[in-house]
């Protein structure tokens, strides 16, 4: 299948990873040709990951990365799509530019799917000629190791893309999951609401970072703490979730932390930029309480 992801990002190099190791052809799209690079040497180094592990040979890995092919213009990069996968910023007017432009230069038949983490599929689907041929795809992070793709139907995505895009999810060694179509879809519902507590919790100087990180931890066995994962997240990304759940729920619970807004203006986005509740340099894998909230 040709495979067109458009966003060499995280999520985007990450989604072009698992579709090229799954067998199919890949064109990677991004408006820069430097972040195109980067995006291939990431998957490179992942799939060596995969290759000391032992879950993927040499030659596989090999093969997966000449299955990828880059494009800094749209409408060359989708011409011969098959499927398409966006998954650029959390940005509603942004997505909407990117699928009007996707549906003028995909061909008929192709799918167009969103990795949008909240975002309206039906508000998305919209903006295209084609409706019934728009679909979530959305991908968990780190795409390579998560399992899980939340598959969202919008109000006119038919039952046979629906039913294409869960059998290719299935092929990629995914667990799909069909949720409706509503604000933050299962995933980001639940857990927004939960990182925000935690901030708020933070903010009211009920407990301190890694002492609300360890209750988590311990006491509910999540994996990682939930200001440790909003840093991984993106604190950015976040408060993007947030204030569309926020818009559209109307409903004050889901109205973003005072603390994330601020954070998120001054630049301190978690992982990505270095600090967040934590600070992330010299590829250190202790974690260190950033010094705004350090005691």
């Amino acid at each position: 299948m040709n495979i067109s992801v458009i966003g060499a990002g995280q999520m985007g190099n990450g989604i072009a990873h698992v579709f090229a190791q799954g067998g199919h052809t890949v064109t990677l799209i991004d408006i820069a040709q430097d972040r195109l690079d980067k995006a291939l040497a990431t998957i490179a180094r992942n799939m060596d990951r995969q290759v000391a592990k032992g879950g993927l040979t040499e030659d596989h890995k090999q093969a997966a990365l000449g299955r990828i092919t880059t494009a800094t213009e749209l409408s060359s990069g989708v011409k011969n799509a098959e499927l398409v996968v966006e998954a650029a910023t959390e940005n509603v007017d942004l997505k909407l530019k990117i699928f009007q432009d996707i549906d003028a230069g995909a061909p008929a038949g192709c799918i167009l799917a969103t990795n949008t983490s909240s975002i309206s599929i039906t508000r998305i689907a919209a903006a295209t000629r084609r409706p019934g041929e728009v679909i979530g795809m959305h991908f968990m992070n780190p795409v390579p190791v998560m399992k899980l793709v939340e598959v969202i139907r919008g109000y006119s995505t038919t039952d046979v893309v629906t039913a294409r895009i869960m059998d290719l999810s299935r092929a990629i060694g995914k667990v799909p999951v069909e949720v409706n179509d509503q604000a933050g879809f299962v995933s980001n519902r639940i857990l927004m609401p939960m990182i925000n507590e935690a901030i708020e919790t933070l903010f009211q100087g009920i407990g301190g970072v890694a002492e609300i990180d360890t209750v988590m931890k311990l006491g509910m066995a999540h994996p990682m703490g939930p200001l440790q994962l909003a840093d991984f997240i993106g604190l950015d990304t976040c408060l993007a979730i947030l204030r569309v759940l926020h818009e559209g729920f109307g409903n004050p619970k889901y109205a973003p932390c005072p603390l994330l807004v601020q954070m998120v203006t001054a630049g301190k986005l978690g992982v990505k930029s270095g600090e967040g509740f934590y600070t992330y340099s010299g590829g250190s894998k202790d974690l260190v309480v950033a010094p705004a909230f350090a005691k």
